[in-house]
């Protein structure tokens, strides 16, 4: 698993304790974290089609 994917995990599962606990900061923290998953996707996926690029000559 890659390292966007674990964050959007965690930050799924911090949202969901911050709705049943009813603590907003814990369900902001868990925002914060999907959104950092899905950045270091795809800046992943952009990393991968440049070497992918690099690769082809």
């Amino acid at each position: 698993m890659n390292d966007g994917t674990t964050d959007d995990l965690k930050g799924r599962a911090k949202e969901a304790a911050g709705d049943l606990t009813d603590d907003k900061s814990l369900k902001n923290e868990g925002k914060v974290d999907r959104a950092s998953g899905s950045v270091k996707d795809k800046v992943g996926d952009a990393a991968d089609k440049v070497k992918d690029a690099l690769h082809k000559d």
